[in-house]
Order: C-alpha cells, then structure tokens, then sequence
C-alpha cells in the first residue's frame, strides 16, 4: 500500500506553521519564522513547506491531502453577522478588515494550490478541533479529555471535547463574543503590549504584582458561572466595533489609560498583570473540574495558548487542594 503523506498548514493570522504527517506520524514540523526571522510570521509558510517536504524527500504530488486550520467561509461568516449586528457601529472596522477578506482570505483555498502547486485534495477544521488534533493525537493517551481555549477562532473561544483513539468529540463550545482568551489580550492591549504577540509578558510580569484588580474584574468585566462558561460585559470592551481592545470605561475602571508601548512600566501595570492571570487560572481550573466531572477517568490535555507556564504550577498545586486528581496533564510540546 501507496504510504499517505498529509501536510498539515497554519497561515495568514499569525505564526504560520507546516507539519508533514506519513501515515499518521509525524516526519517534520516547523514555524515559518524561524526561517524567515520576521517574529510571528503570519505569511504563506513557504520555507517552513520546503523544510517539510525535505525531510520526507517528496514533492506537492505526492501528498495524499492538504489540511488548513480553520474554515475561512465560516469565520467571514462571524464577522459579517457581527457587523450587522452592531451597525452603524463599527463602520471603520469593517473598511478596515474587508478589503483583506475580500482581496486575500475568501480566496485562501485558490492561495494554498498556487503557493504550492498543488492539485489535490484540501481539507479544512474548524479551528478548535485543529488545536484539539494537535494535543490530542501526538500524545500517549488512548482516551483523554481535551480542554482548548483561546481568542476567537470561527465562533467557538472555547471547548470541551474527548479524544478516543482516532476520533475527537467536541461535545462542549464558548461562543464569541465571550472569551477568556480575548479578556487576557485585552488586558495585554491595556498594559501596553502587542496582542497576539506580547500575551506571554503579561504572563512574566505578573509574579512582580499584587492581585487587587480581582475583585474588579469578577464584579465588572465577567459573569462566570461555576462550570467555567462566561460572559464579558462589552461595555468594557471595544474588539466588536472598535480598532482597540478596550474602552473608556476600562481605562475609568482601572485607574488610567493604556500604557503607551515602550514606556514605563509601573506597579500598576504589575498589578493588573497579577490580577488577570489569577482571574484566568480560575477560570481554566473551573472548565477542568467541569470536564473532570463529565467523564471519569479521563487525563485531561490542557490547549490554552495563554498563562502556559505559570498556570501549570498553580493547577499542580491546587489539584489537592481543589479536589483534582488526574494522573496526568499534558500540554503540546510536553
């Protein structure tokens, strides 16, 4: 039997990405910065295709499949139906982000076969299912539940699903606008750094700061609810229909403005670092138990692409303390 050669593809937001798969194995994987040295590269990852395909010494032809990370259709989709939802509103937005819609991302599957030169098939997954693959079937586990969250992808933010084997069931979503992976960057927004960028300096700054902003942001920014779902008062956020992450009455709230990038970072920037990871560690600790509840025995895989680090240390100490006992948690690249 012919061996089946998948390449798997991040591209076009940020960080672009190739894996190559031989018949469910991995041969090689790399991030198209590290070739081009432009940090988050978020173009066609043409280098890091080349290193792939090297490895495996084949050419386009040979693969079986293509596989892109999410479903540009159903994004457009979301961002449409957020427009009219909130018009007149957001008019500058939109000027903003449709001409890259309409002159590049609705046209990603035509960008993919002329960047390649390939003819075959191309498979697309919905973007938490891609983050779930990406724990999931690299690791040992023959079952385990799957916790991914992040900022937005179509309109899930988060999920809660189970890996058996080869198949994956999301069984749980966090729809947008809700998101605890935009409530960190819109505290990273505030603190002065890049989102989607600069996520992992809050996560550094926050052991120099005090927690006393929790208080705040449990009784103003987020309504959670015991199983870990939330819901963000928009009135403090400005990502709907706005160019920045947060509003006047988050700067009104928090004691100031945004901190201007380069600038100064003082102990309230400290504090609000410490004050959203321990908000967040919540949170995630909240959807574990809820998974842990929902299926017993299960290790959980935990996705998150924000507080990593520093939330690891805090889940294995609170585990005991928390009535947690998995034998194991597994992060991608762990």
């Amino acid at each position: 039997m012919k061996p089946a050669y998948i390449l798997g593809l991040s591209a076009f937001y940020h960080d672009s990405a190739a894996c190559l798969l031989h018949d469910g194995e991995i041969v090689a994987a790399a991030q198209e910065e590290r070739f081009t040295r432009l940090k988050g590269d978020s173009s066609f990852p043409t280098h890091a295709v080349s290193y792939c395909l090297r490895a495996a010494n084949i050419k386009p032809s040979d693969l079986a499949f293509v596989g892109f990370y999410d479903k540009p259709l159903l994004k457009f989709e979301r961002i449409l139906e957020t427009y009219l939802g909130i018009s007149p509103k957001g008019f500058r937005s939109f000027l903003r982000a449709a001409p890259l819609w309409v002159k590049d991302k609705l046209y990603t599957d035509r960008n993919l076969r002329e960047s390649l030169d390939y003819h075959g098939k191309i498979l697309y997954s919905e973007h938490h299912e891609s983050h779930a693959a990406s724990a999931f079937f690299p690791s040992p586990f023959k079952e385990a539940a799957i916790l991914t969250m992040d900022g937005v992808g179509e309109w899930a933010t988060a999920s809660i699903g189970i890996g058996s084997d080869s198949d994956i069931e999301v069984i749980r979503e966090l729809h947008w606008p809700d998101s605890l992976g935009l409530l960190y960057s819109a505290f990273t927004y505030h603190i002065g750094f890049k989102v989607n960028s600069g996520e992992y300096k809050v996560m550094g700054l926050a052991p120099y700061g005090e927690p006393k902003y929790v208080e705040a942001i449990y009784r103003e920014l987020i309504d959670l609810k015991e199983d870990g779902s939330l819901r963000l008062n928009q009135k403090y956020f400005n990502y709907l229909a706005g160019l920045t992450m947060t509003s006047r009455a988050f700067d009104e709230l928090f004691g100031g403005p945004p901190r201007a990038p380069e600038t100064r970072i003082t102990q309230r920037e400290m504090d609000l670092a410490r004050s959203i990871q321990v908000v967040c560690e919540d949170v995630m600790l909240r959807m574990a138990r809820r998974r842990r509840r929902g299926r017993s025995g299960c290790c959980p895989i935990d996705l998150a692409q924000i507080l990593q680090p520093a939330a690891h240390d805090n889940r294995r100490r609170r585990r005991h303390e928390r009535g947690l006992s998995w034998p194991r948690i597994l992060r991608p690249g762990h």
